[in-house]
């Protein structure tokens, strides 16, 4: 089976200062794979470069075999099949729940299929159906993080990039977020999630890489990179 996404090489920089540092990744269709690192490690720089928001100074981003994500625009990268939660949600907090999810989609120009899709969507989250009509700002933060998660499902990607899903939100919501994302996956879409709950994506994910530095240190199956000594120490507490 040929690689969905396959990264090779590729070194990002902010002016005259890296951020990336020969980084190779790869994931199969239908996979979950995480990101670990810490605050400024370059997680975030690696999503908005597949997403075209960051151009690299080297290495190629491959995309179902045949497209250099290095070379195209972001609303190409979108109309392939990639749609972003990102960190924070950056919702629209002055446009309603439904305003924002007609915002994400935004590549489709068919109002019929539109409207199928947001039903789809308030089918899935019967919380945000109650809410369609409310302000974004006013929503709770979990409800905020399901109003991001169903504006970039509406595009019907086949890659969902997930920038810090669980951050700032309650242990019960993060529970919740998780058992989402893994319903997600087993829709058939693949994940490539940036996360610093460590203990709950390790569990989520099939594969993890560990960044330090700009620099993948680690990677593999995530059962076994759970058991590394560094990710122990550092994301898990010690813990055996």
């Amino acid at each position: 089976m040929s690689a969905l996404l396959k990264v090779s090489g590729l070194s990002v920089a902010y002016g005259a200062v890296p951020a990336i540092l020969d980084v190779s990744l790869e994931m199969q269709p239908g996979e979950v794979r995480v990101i670990l690192g810490a605050n400024g490690a370059g997680k975030t720089t690696i999503i908005k470069t597949l997403l075209g928001l960051v151009r690299a100074r080297s290495g190629t981003i491959q995309f179902d075999g045949k497209h250099d994500l290095t070379r195209l625009k972001s609303h190409q990268i979108h109309q392939l099949g990639i749609a972003w939660v990102p960190e924070g949600r950056q919702l629209w907090g002055s446009l309603t729940v439904l305003e924002n999810l007609r915002m994400g989609a935004f590549i489709e120009h068919d109002e019929a299929k539109v409207e199928k899709g947001i039903a789809a969507m308030f089918e899935r989250f019967p919380r945000l159906q109650e809410r369609r009509n409310q302000l974004a700002a006013s929503l709770s933060g979990g409800e905020q993080q399901m109003v991001a998660i169903a504006r970039a499902l509406i595009s019907k990607p086949r890659l969902l990039l997930m920038d810090e899903p669980s951050i700032g939100l309650a242990p019960l919501v993060v529970r919740d977020i998780f058992d989402l994302v893994r319903a997600i996956n087993q829709d058939g879409i693949s994940v490539l999630m940036v996360e610093q709950n460590a203990r709950q994506a390790l569990a989520l994910a099939h594969w993890a890489y560990l960044l330090e530095i700009g620099q993948i240190v680690e990677s593999g199956p995530a059962g076994e990179i759970s058991t590394k000594e560094r990710v122990q120490e550092v994301f898990l507490g010690g813990a055996a």
